[in-house]
């Protein structure tokens, strides 16, 4: 259900962060290997970047309500576009929600990328408490999608103004939310210079290559160096830190 990935480095374009590898996010739009309840996630993509470098103040986006494989446009303006900062995902949409752009993922608040990858259980008995404890969120439009990610996107955010870092952000918004209802909640964050994620009931990988990380619900390739992160798992990585994997 869903597939995102991040990516810390050197500058790459951002048509090499989705369509290179033999597993690539594009081909998983089609064929994913190791997803949960559906076939394909071909129900909108987005990419998020930080323009300048790691470290610039808000990112940019491209999202659609299309497949992935269908836009051409993207594909040819991806080669042109470099980053050394990323979030990518693509959709497949719950029963009852839209294929709307507007649920296309990754979300942004400020400097703050977030992407979901899975689903709550009975989100309309808990939809009206997890806003409640997420607060205002007139300044977060995203927080305001008509899917079960966009509260979780706002507790997040309120974890992150109120001064936690990335990852523990994450962690405690997975906490939060895994107290009112099951379900799977694999998310994925960038402030720009680090990358955040969390496993909860959906696969996660992630490699190190030089100064390079990747952190992807899959591996893009069969290249050796993917490790797979365990299931209830918060993985942080940033400059000079490396990858750190927690158990939540």
């Amino acid at each position: 259900m869903c597939r995102h990935l991040g990516y810390l480095g050197p500058e790459r374009t951002l048509h090499s962060l989705v369509y290179d590898g033999e597993h690539s996010l594009e081909t998983q739009a089609y064929a994913p290997r190791m997803t949960q309840g559906n076939l394909l996630n071909a129900d909108g993509f987005g990419v998020g970047w930080y323009q300048g470098g790691a470290g610039s103040r808000a990112p940019v986006r491209f999202r659609r309500a299309q497949p992935l494989w269908t836009d051409q446009s993207f594909r040819e303006v991806a080669g042109s576009v470099r980053a050394s900062c990323a979030v990518a995902a693509i959709r497949s949409a719950t029963a009852g929600f839209p294929v709307d752009e507007s649920c296309a993922q990754p979300f942004r608040a400020g400097t703050w990328l977030f992407s979901h990858n899975g689903r709550i259980e009975d989100y309309g008995g808990v939809e009206a408490k997890l806003r409640e404890l997420a607060g205002d969120i007139a300044e977060i439009p995203d927080a305001r999608a008509p899917v079960d990610s966009a509260p979780l996107f706002a507790l997040a955010v309120r974890h992150w103004r109120d001064g936690l870092p990335l990852g523990d952000g994450l962690a405690a918004a997975v906490a939060a939310v895994t107290a009112l209802a099951p379900g799977r909640y694999n998310l994925l964050a960038s402030d720009g210079t680090s990358l955040a994620a969390t496993t909860w009931g959906d696969s996660l990988f992630v490699r190190e290559e030089g100064d390079a990380v990747q952190v992807a619900s899959e591996p893009l390739d069969d290249a050796p160096g993917w490790r797979h992160v365990p299931d209830r798992s918060l993985v942080t990585a940033a400059p000079g830190a490396g990858v750190r994997i927690d158990s939540l």
